[in-house]
This record gives structure tokens, sequence and C-alpha cells, in this order.
């Protein structure tokens, strides 16, 4: 029962109603009998450092979704060193006063690569934000050239420069095997394809950020034509189980609950 001593924990975003995060973190809750409860929070860009600092002074924290996760971590008190290099923060929880922050989108990404056995060779994303600087983070430990697609060109080179100053190589999107979805295309029906297969021909495996009841279209199309393919719930579960190991790092976090959880409200 929820009272006076129950921790809250909350996903920020716009939109957020889609959100898993609260059926996955409230199962493992219960699962380990945790008096704490998770909620969604649509903010907006200027909510985010107040409902931050409320829930981590209130003893709890939470995630940060799209569009939020580059104005969360320069909310943060104590980033991370992760968190401080990407300019992108997911994961949020209050110590000794303090407003810590941390990126386990990274954790997600490289869990759901090594899922879909991705080569180390070059990938494709789309989109330019917090789940791209995630990638780029994963890119970077895994040795991969980066290709980047966005509608908008100027984005597009800035993004390509921020990836390059942290060490990555840039690729042609022709020569990617990789193809990695970080844009929210997909969330809403009658959303276009963040990407073609013919943008990288030799695309083997495609990894979609955006989880939906069958598939994303996008993932349905690039199965038809062969690829290896995963929508966002394995990387969801991923990032989840390393968001909890902060937030109660007395516990080891239920991860075969969590995904139960997961699979059950996309069935």
């Amino acid at each position: 029962m929820i009272g006076g001593k129950t921790r809250v924990f909350a996903i920020l975003g716009d939109p957020v109603a889609h959100s898993l995060s609260p059926a996955m973190h409230n199962a493992a809750f219960r699962a380990l009998g945790l008096d704490a409860a998770y909620v969604p929070l649509r903010v907006t860009p200027d909510q985010v450092p107040a409902a931050m600092t409320l829930l981590a002074r209130a003893g709890g924290g939470g995630n940060v979704t799209v569009p939020h996760k580059e104005t969360a971590a320069r909310a943060a008190g104590q980033p991370s060193p992760r968190v401080t290099r990407l300019g992108a923060c997911n994961t949020f929880w209050g110590a000794d006063g303090a407003l810590l922050a941390e990126n386990t989108d990274v954790d997600g990404v490289l869990a759901a690569l090594r899922e879909l056995e991705a080569p180390d060779t070059a990938w494709l994303i789309a989109g330019t934000g917090g789940g791209a600087r995630a990638v780029i983070a994963a890119a970077l430990e895994r040795g991969a050239r980066v290709a980047v697609h966005s509608r908008d060109a100027g984005r597009r080179a800035a993004f390509e420069q921020w990836a390059a100053g942290q060490g990555v190589a840039i690729a042609a999107g022709a020569d990617c095997e990789v193809l990695i979805n970080t844009t929210p295309l997909g969330l809403t029906a009658g959303d276009h394809l963040p990407l073609a297969h013919e943008e990288a021909p030799r695309a083997q495996v495609a990894l979609d950020m955006v989880y939906a009841r069958g598939g994303t279209a996008w993932i349905r199309a690039l199965r038809q034509d062969g690829l290896r393919v995963a929508d966002g719930r394995v990387m969801l579960v991923a990032q989840g189980a390393a968001a909890f190991r902060h937030w109660f790092p007395d516990e080891d976090p239920p991860v075969e609950v969590m995904r139960a959880a997961v699979n059950d409200a996309l069935r």
C-alpha cells in the first residue's frame, strides 16, 4: 500500500503515456516487496529540473525519455562521467542531498546489439538526440564507425562533428551493416519510416528504440527484407535493470520479472 514512506519514481517525457517503464518497474517493486511506486509524468522542458529535484529529494528518482534527455543532463548536480561526456541523461536519483544522473541507455543499446549479434563495422543512426548520443558511446566501446541520418542537414553535420570529437570515425551510409532508429518515429500510427533499407543496402541488422505491439512498422518491413531485427523492448529492460541498480544498490533487479511485464504489455 502506498503511504508516507513510499519511494516515488517517475518517467519524465513528452509524450509519456506510451511508456512501459511504469509496468516494468512496478512489477519489479512488487516482486521484491519494495515500498516504492513508479508513475509517468508528462512535463515540459522547463519543468524537468524541478521534477527531478523533487523526486530525488523525496528519496526516489526516475528516468527521462524524449525529448528531455539533454535537459536532464544539464539539470544534474552530480552527473556521471558518461553523462558529462554525452550531454544526455536518462536515469536520476538522490543521495546525500545531491541530484545524481547516469545514462543507462548505453547499457541498453549494448545489450540489444549483443542479442542481435550486430557486427562492429559501421552503423547508420537515425536521429541526433539523446538516444543517438547513447549509440555513439556504444559505438566507441565496440569500435564501430557511424553514419548519421537527419532531416536537418545542419543538425546532422553538427552531430557528426561531435561524434568525431568523441573518437568515433564517420562512415558512409552505403557502407553500414547496422541500422538504428533513435527517433520517436513509430510511436504514432502513420509515422513515416525513419530509415529506408536502400540507404544502407548492406545492412544485416536493425534496432528500433521504439516499441509497439506486434513490432513497429519499420521493424516489420525490415524483417520482411531478411534483416535480424529488434524493437526497443530489449533495450528497455536492460537500461531499466541498470537504473534499478542505482536506485536500490543492495538489491538485484528481477530481470525476468521485468522482461515478462514488458512482453505481457506488448501482447
